[in-house]
């Protein structure tokens, strides 16, 4: 019997030393961890500013709050993190730009205030900074791949028979290979634009591509980039910018929300649209419009294309 009122007395004061040494232990700790992520920073800021999107440790799941503290004009975030665990914490962001179009992210627990039986749990089985740190990097990890799952989101919508109005537009014709054709109607679009803000000409509606020729196979094109204007405007006959016009039309129209490079897509779908309801395609030309600028718009899941198809008259309700 002594023996184990000896025995208890020793746990005691064993546990009353581990319960010292526990309770004098370092109330923080930081963990960083850094990667690269192939999308605008806008982009990558937006995500990790919705709270209900971040992903956080597994090392931490028993979470109570994670709420915005500060955000600095998309380049860091701040925000306040508590769980059973930590009493007090902050997990920081910071985001680079890079010169080739990606992003440097740096993902930061900045820990004080720890919970005793954290700090008890660290004495025993080690701090598990080399856990959280490998966490961080898998929470980096599906973070890239939610971006890329956001920039890469589209739909394709029929909206059906429409009339288009027509009107005036300032215009470049080229032909094009259909590997380099993004490529080629920003240049003809920023040569249209200069030549329209030196000869002080207003743009009346977003920017507009005419097909003179398309081929479904590779993509190669004849086309008119073409920037829509009030009025006739007459040029220098040496000019390689020019003025037309395009008549009032009933066309097919079809919405493109998403990255240009489900265009093809977008046409394919169109054309097949035009078949299954005996359409006929009119003498002329089909053409796109660029609905919303992507300089503001990061995300290619938001740029809007309409498309349009000149139909003859419509042999079957729709």
């Amino acid at each position: 019997m002594k023996f184990i009122k000896y025995l208890l007395f020793l746990l005691l004061i064993a546990f009353i030393g581990m319960a010292i040494y526990v309770a004098v232990q370092p109330n923080d700790f930081e963990v960083t961890e850094t990667t690269t992520i192939n999308a605008p920073k806008a982009v990558i800021f937006d995500i990790i500013s919705d709270t209900s999107n971040v992903d956080l440790s597994s090392f931490w799941k028993d979470t109570e709050t994670l709420k915005m503290v500060t955000n600095n004009t998309s380049d860091s975030i701040v925000q306040t993190f508590t769980s059973s665990r930590i009493k007090s914490s902050k997990l920081k962001w910071n985001l680079e730009s890079n010169g080739d179009g990606s992003t440097t992210v740096t993902r930061s627990l900045d820990a004080d205030q720890l919970a005793f039986m954290t700090k008890a749990k660290f004495v025993l089985f080690g701090d598990n900074k080399n856990e959280l740190s490998q966490q961080f990097l898998n929470d980096l990890e599906n973070l890239d791949k939610r971006v890329t799952k956001s920039m890469t989101a589209y739909s394709v919508t029929i909206d059906g028979v429409t009339d288009y109005g027509g009107g005036f537009y300032m215009y470049k014709t080229i032909s094009s290979t259909g590997s380099n054709i993004s490529a080629t109607m920003a240049k003809q679009f920023g040569e249209i634009s200069r030549f329209m803000d030196s000869h002080n000409i207003s743009a009346s509606g977003m920017p507009m591509t005419i097909y003179i020729e398309m081929n479904q196979e590779n993509g190669n094109v004849i086309m008119s980039n073409a920037i829509p204007v009030s009025e006739s405007v007459i040029v220098a006959e040496d000019s390689n910018i020019l003025s037309g016009y395009m008549e009032r039309t009933k066309a097919l129209k079809v919405t493109l929300k998403g990255n240009y490079s489900n265009l093809k897509e977008a046409w394919a779908t169109a054309r097949k649209h035009l078949i299954d309801h005996n359409m006929e395609a009119s003498e002329m030309s089909p053409f796109e419009i660029y609905k919303n600028d992507p300089g503001n718009h990061p995300n290619p899941a938001a740029w809007i294309t309409e498309l349009y198809i000149p139909i003859k008259e419509i042999t079957e309700n729709l």
